[in-house]
């Protein structure tokens, strides 16, 4: 037997939080507190994570108001930031992104790389309802005369549906036919993303430090910022994906809590899973589900790559409901779902997809069919006469003429372009693309006096480097959390990425660029931020693994964030000494 007259440890009767060293005692003034749960307990963490409700409708985690005390905050105010730092933090996380878009967003004062089509197609769209044909010299008119040109007649041939141009073409209406106007609703989109996906980040880790720093990360990446500030359509189709995935988010959800709802109480008062509810309830209308489609559909009219969006989305959609409705206990959850839950997915996307697709192109549509019109408008009356379909609408008939004829053109588009890249090396950044370059002298367009020799101004579509290799592992992590620990927000993050990036495998003939990436880039930010989470370790586990993976996670933050600053210039255009510039050329394919 042992006794304890004997020991010489005079911290017997303390607290085990007392016990610790005092680094660790003073961490608790600002929040932290060590799990003491039994981390051998497969509940540990969760609450009573054998409960049904809990299951379907996880709790989210409670921030500690002892940070705010600690920094002096009267304790009614720090009760008050803590309830709204749902919303709090990710306004301040988007403020930062905001602000950092909009600096100086009419720089350069120039049409760079495709802003050459899609800034005039979008100044026809608004005010003829098609595009049209502009002279070689439009772009230097544009912007010698502030935009005050006449518009053409002639009708153009584009392969790009209307929407993204329509929604670059608000900005236009309000700020003018100038750099800053057509670039006004990409960066407004661009930030608004970095909002949503703090939101969206918060409701599937069920945290908001986790989804502000998802949205942060974003909010750091080049890519993204660069396409913020260009007029290209990829910026607005991921700005849609994210917005239609978070309606998914919010529907499955209130699903689960209707499910929740439905379960019936035992004796005890515990919640039971019941397998008439689970194989019979009926989940209603679902207005988020066809939120959903409604912004798919705005993304399929941006860009076609929104199709294989529409059709993983509600394969992940209809398996949420199948595993709802199994954690609520239906015997036959596959059968549930293809009876309540397939109808109304398919009529919430699919029929308001199409329909949203076929209304963007009302401009076209009510164009002239005398030959003044949209491109093709008169095809059904002139080449299209006769064959088996006369009995559909001529607009209809031109329509798909005209799409079908867009479809030949993408999938036999093979013109060398001095920035193409191979799908397989976009998740490196193997081969970035620049939207802009000059070379000015010293003294001249921002160029030091003191440079010794010219400078370089780029816009380099470049991601933040550390942030896409982290991502790389970020990526394996969530297919080992999905694949092996069942975990359904992995396997929501890694369906986006995949969504956005595998379809483009199919195409390796084709010409296609990096920055095609920016679409699926919100879900690699979130995988990023759950492999920090994964660092930073678990609720229960001990001081010592919390702390140095807190570090950890804190110092790689803080090296993506410097990364991104660090490539400020040429995200932004800023003239640097060409010395300078070299040294940002990490690898030669970058140049």
């Amino acid at each position: 037997m042992t006794s304890t007259a004997s020991s010489t440890d005079t911290r017997q009767g303390q607290a085990p939080h007392d016990q610790r060293p005092s680094w660790q005692q003073r961490l608790r003034r600002f929040g932290y507190t060590a799990g003491t749960t039994d981390r051998t307990d497969p509940a540990a963490g969760r609450g009573d994570a054998g409960g049904v409700v809990e299951r379907l409708v996880p709790p989210y985690a409670e921030p500690s108001p002892r940070l705010w005390l600690a920094l002096g905050v009267p304790p009614v105010l720090a009760e008050r930031i803590n309830r709204w730092s749902g919303w709090v933090g990710p306004l301040l996380v988007t403020l930062m992104a905001g602000l950092m878009r909009f600096w100086h967003l009419g720089s350069p004062k120039a049409v760079i790389f495709d802003e050459t089509y899609y800034a005039k197609d979008a100044w026809a769209l608004v005010h003829r309802g098609f595009e049209v044909n502009w002279d070689k010299n439009a772009n230097d008119l544009i912007l010698q005369k502030a935009g005050h040109v006449g518009i053409p007649s002639d009708a153009a041939y584009v392969v790009h549906p209307p929407v993204g141009k329509y929604v670059i073409g608000l900005g236009e209406l309000a700020f003018g036919f100038n750099p800053f106007g057509w670039r006004f609703m990409t960066a407004l989109l661009g930030t608004l993303s970095v909002l949503l996906l703090c939101r969206i980040g918060r409701r599937l880790f069920r945290s908001t430090f986790l989804g502000c720093l998802a949205g942060a990360l974003m909010a750091v990446d080049g890519l993204h910022f660069v396409m913020s500030r260009t007029s290209l359509l990829d910026g607005v189709l991921m700005f849609f994906v994210v917005a239609a995935f978070g309606c998914l988010v919010v529907d499955r959800d209130r699903a689960r809590q209707k499910l929740a709802a439905a379960l019936p109480v035992d004796a005890d008062g515990r919640v039971r899973p019941d397998a008439y509810v689970g194989d019979t309830l009926r989940l209603g209308w679902r207005p988020w589900r066809w939120g959903a489609g409604l912004l798919l559909g705005l993304a399929i009219g941006t860009k076609w790559n929104g199709l294989y969006i529409l059709a993983a989305f509600c394969v992940m959609a209809l398996l949420w409901d199948v595993g709802a409705r199994k954690v609520a206990g239906a015997r036959s959850p596959y059968v549930a779902v293809l009876k309540y839950d397939t109808g109304i997915t398919f009529l919430a996307t699919v029929p308001v997809a199409i329909g949203v697709y076929l209304l963007s192109w009302i401009g076209w549509i009510l164009s002239p069919t005398d030959g003044t019109g949209g491109y093709f408008r008169n095809w059904a009356a002139t080449d299209g006469k006769g064959g088996s379909w006369t009995f559909l609408p001529d607009w209809l008939r031109s329509l798909w003429h005209y799409e079908h004829e867009v479809y030949e053109f993408h999938v036999g588009l093979s013109s060398p372009h001095t920035y193409q890249s191979n799908p397989w090396s976009w998740i490196v950044l193997g081969r970035p693309v620049s939207y802009f370059y000059e070379s000015p002298s010293p003294g001249t367009d921002g160029c030091p006096a003191s440079a010794g020799q010219k400078c370089a101004r780029e816009v380099l579509a470049l991601g933040t480097p550390l942030l896409w290799w982290v991502g790389c592992f970020a990526i394996l992590y969530v297919l080992w959390r999905w694949l092996l620990r069942r975990d359904w927000r992995a396997g929501a993050i890694a369906c986006g990425i995949a969504a956005g990036y595998l379809p483009w495998f199919m195409y390796q003939e084709r010409t296609i660029f990096l920055f095609y990436a920016v679409v699926f880039l919100p879900f690699l930010c979130l995988a990023v931020a759950m492999l920090i989470g994964a660092l930073i370790g678990p609720p229960g586990a001990g001081d010592t693994r919390r702390v140095v993976g807190a570090a950890g996670a804190g110092v790689l933050v803080l090296l993506i964030a410097w990364n991104f600053i660090y490539f400020w210039p040429i995200y932004t255009g800023t003239a640097i000494p060409i010395d300078q510039w070299r040294s940002r050329m990490w690898l030669d394919t970058w140049v």
